[in-house]
This record gives structure tokens, C-alpha cells and sequence, in this order.
């Protein structure tokens, strides 16, 4: 069953960091990126982008940083115990923080509105096929991103 809570809440495998999410997140989408492939060690990965300041972090993550497809710095943090990735900032999100949707306590809550970076799906990596599909990123609009 899913619902729509105001404030959603997740963290890592070993609770050692935990968040809070305030409000909606500005998008919900899966990402068939060769980079989230390789971070997650799956065919895709679910994310949600919400502003910087509707959330709540409790505990340190690990930062590891790479450079994205548009040449802007990407900022991967996990938890340096459990290595659980929790969630992603850079230059392009800007004020926007892309979280882990599995790493939700209700994962359910959410629900992605499309597929990006499809040029990378690997062929059994099934999706919802009522999503809207893009073959790199989403178009996103200014007000969608923070």
C-alpha cells in the first residue's frame, strides 16, 4: 500500500546514520546510469531529489567524489561502516540532494514518474513500461531543481 507521508524518514543497514525527509521531494526517478550501476551494484538505481534544507542528517557520512557526464563534481555518501549509499550532491543538483530510495524506512512512499540515462539499461533490467523513458537526463526544469 502506498501513502504520501510529510515527513519521511530512512537511513543505513546499520542505523548508524539516519535522516529525515521534510516534505515532498521535488522528483522521484530511476536512473539506468552505468555510474549508479556500478555505486549500487544493480541494474538501476530509485532516486528522489529534495532541497537541502527539508532535510535532517544524523551521523557522518563518507564522501566519495567523482566527476559526472556534464563535467560537474558528483559527491557520493555512504556510511563508512556499513558502506551503505545513502545519498548524492554536486554541482548540477545544486540545492537539490538525490537520496536512495531503498534506503527509505517505507521505500513505498514514493513512486518514480520516469526513467533516465535508458542508453545504459542493461537488457534484463526490467521496467515499469508506463514510465516516460529518456535515453540520458531527465529536462528538467529550474523549479526542479531547487
Amino acid at each position: 500500500m502506498q501513502h504520501d507521508p510529510t515527513t519521511r524518514e530512512g537511513g543505513c543497514l546499520c542505523r548508524g546514520i539516519r535522516y529525515a525527509l521534510e516534505g515532498q521531494p521535488r522528483w522521484v526517478m530511476q536512473c539506468c546510469c552505468r555510474d549508479c550501476q556500478l555505486a549500487t551494484g544493480t541494474g538501476h538505481t530509485t532516486i528522489l531529489g529534495i532541497h537541502h534544507a527539508q532535510v535532517t542528517l544524523r551521523g557522518s557520512p563518507a564522501i566519495y567524489s567523482t566527476s559526472g557526464d556534464t563535467g560537474g563534481r558528483v559527491h557520493r555518501h555512504f556510511c563508512p561502516t556499513c558502506g551503505s549509499r545513502l545519498f548524492t550532491t554536486g554541482d548540477l543538483p545544486g540545492p537539490l540532494w538525490i537520496f536512495q530510495c531503498g534506503t527509505l524506512d517505507d521505500p513505498a512512499s514514493v513512486r518514480p514518474t520516469a526513467a533516465i540515462y535508458t542508453k545504459d539499461r542493461i537488457v534484463w533490467d526490467h521496467l515499469d513500461p508506463a514510465l516516460p523513458v529518456f535515453d540520458q537526463m531527465y529536462p528538467f526544469t529550474r523549479a526542479d531543481l531547487g
